[in-house]
């Protein structure tokens, strides 16, 4: 499985050159860990509306989103270092995945995405060595 940095996340800027407020692309931290038997990918959003997430699997990419609701409450903030706006991460998957039993759920602020390994389908690891 690989990460796809060109579609790592999508926002907006607003302001200016002078240093007036500019606000930054959005990105929720994700760490991947293997088991004997899946991948399993933890996504860290928290304070966000499980509904409001969507998990995609196009061809070999799994993409992972979330889109806040309409009229959600934008407070004048006076210390910003957080966000809960929304973000797409895009991920490559290799063969050895099972596409179709993808599961996820979300619990405390974390989306845990598995991606169970098809028996047999194991990528071998190849050393290279270096000249």
């Amino acid at each position: 499985m690989y990460y796809n940095q060109s579609c790592a996340a999508k926002g907006n800027n607003y302001g200016n050159r002078q240093g007036q407020f500019i606000r930054t692309m959005q990105r929720a931290a994700v760490n991947i860990y293997k088991t004997d038997s899946s991948y399993e990918m933890l996504v860290f959003a928290p304070g966000r509306i499980k509904e409001n997430f969507h998990i995609d699997v196009k061809g070999n990419e799994l993409t992972v989103s979330y889109t806040p609701p309409e009229g959600f409450q934008r407070p004048n903030w006076v210390l910003r270092e957080y966000s809960r706006g929304g973000f797409v991460r895009t991920f490559t998957l290799n063969e050895s995945i099972d596409t179709a039993n993808i599961a996820a759920k979300y619990t405390d602020g974390v989306l845990q995405i598995s991606l169970p390994i098809i028996a047999g389908k194991e990528n071998e690891k190849k050393e290279i060595v270096i000249n």
